[in-house]
């Protein structure tokens, strides 16, 4: 790749898309932006920032909104996909025609297909032209996009079959705040993005039900044994839940104010329904979706998840929050193990 020359399309213009894209277009990058939404796409145009999902962030003059999405993928090098995960197959698969065979394909979104169970690399697999699946990568990691547009130092993993396409875009997302380490393991990177959100709505109703620090950080260890259990059947490196696409995103997402989906739980606890709470949101919450996958892919592989299951009945069956941690307290312990299996 030339790195004096690449040119990048970013499909989505919502907090996290529209900070990568930025920090690219900070390094001199041109990048196509696709918005969804006319209004980001003028805003941009004529405020320089998108106030809708990314306030108070001037943008780069590199940046170019779009809404055509053809535009934003055209003859381009890499072509990064930030879309909510439930519409990853749709846009997608509108894109498929317009994208070189040779791009590097990065997603960004993080979370799990309802119907197919599949991650978003899955489904891009199955939506963009054969030439590209080699070059199928993902990027994760512990990483607010409000911090990212501040500069703040960030620091993530981008895995790919490929080492030399994982290397490429090591180099082209580097700056001083923004440090990327690589990786081979799309699965478990994918799977540890995915399942977090879901652990931090069961984090956020602990918050909300004010039951203290020390429940908090059982939940996050169990959540990691659960994500990691999960990962090593479908055949993720166990390594890979140790680092920054593993526990380093666990923590932040589960811990940190500005996590959505510790928010949609802390609500929860508060007493609020699902409906309300996300009526009131105008960005999504990945892990209300991803959670009804992990429950169904997690019994189609007879994989033991009961955080993620409790939090599925919260979410879907009406289980109450007191019912679901009473549940998880008095389990049988008969095949318990003080371990991360």
């Amino acid at each position: 790749m030339d790195f004096e020359t690449v040119r990048v399309g970013v499909v989505g213009a919502g907090s996290w898309g529209t900070a990568l894209a930025n920090l690219l277009g900070e390094k001199g990058y041109p990048v196509d932006l696709w918005a969804y939404e006319p209004a980001v796409k003028a805003d941009i145009i004529e405020k320089r920032e998108n106030p809708m999902f990314l306030p108070g962030i001037e943008l780069s003059g590199n940046i170019a909104p779009t809404n055509d999405l053809s535009v934003a993928v055209s003859q381009k090098d890499i072509v990064l996909f930030v879309v909510p995960t439930h519409v990853m197959r749709e846009v997608s698969a509108q894109a498929a025609a317009r994208i070189s065979d040779d791009a590097v394909i990065l997603n960004a979104s993080k979370g799990i297909e309802n119907n197919t169970q599949l991650t978003m690399t899955g489904v891009l697999k199955q939506t963009l032209a054969p030439a590209l699946a080699p070059r199928i990568s993902v990027i994760s990691g512990p990483s607010f996009a409000a911090e990212v547009a501040k500069k703040m130092p960030t620091v993530l993993t981008v895995a790919s079959a490929d080492p030399q396409v994982a290397g490429d875009l090591q180099q082209v997302f580097a700056t001083p705040f923004f440090r990327v380490y690589t990786n081979d393991d799309l699965i478990g990177v994918e799977l540890g993005g995915a399942i977090k959100n879901v652990i931090a709505i069961a984090s956020g109703i602990v918050d909300g039900l004010d039951l203290g620090l020390n429940t908090r950080a059982a939940l996050i260890t169990r959540g990691l044994a659960e994500i990691r259990r999960l990962g090593i059947t479908m055949g993720a490196n166990p390594h890979t839940f140790a680092g920054l696409a593993g526990i380093g995103d666990l923590l932040l997402t589960c811990t940190g104010s500005l996590s959505r989906n510790n928010t949609v739980g802390r609500k929860i606890g508060e007493g609020k329904s699902l409906t309300e709470i996300l009526a009131e949101m105008n960005m999504v919450a990945e892990g209300v979706k991803t959670s009804k996958s992990v429950y169904n892919l997690s019994r189609r592989l007879g994989v033991e998840m009961p955080i993620c299951h409790s939090v599925y009945a919260v979410l879907y069956e009406d289980l109450s929050t007191a019912e679901a941690i009473h549940q998880l307290m008095t389990r049988d312990l008969k095949d318990e193990m003080l371990d991360v299996r």
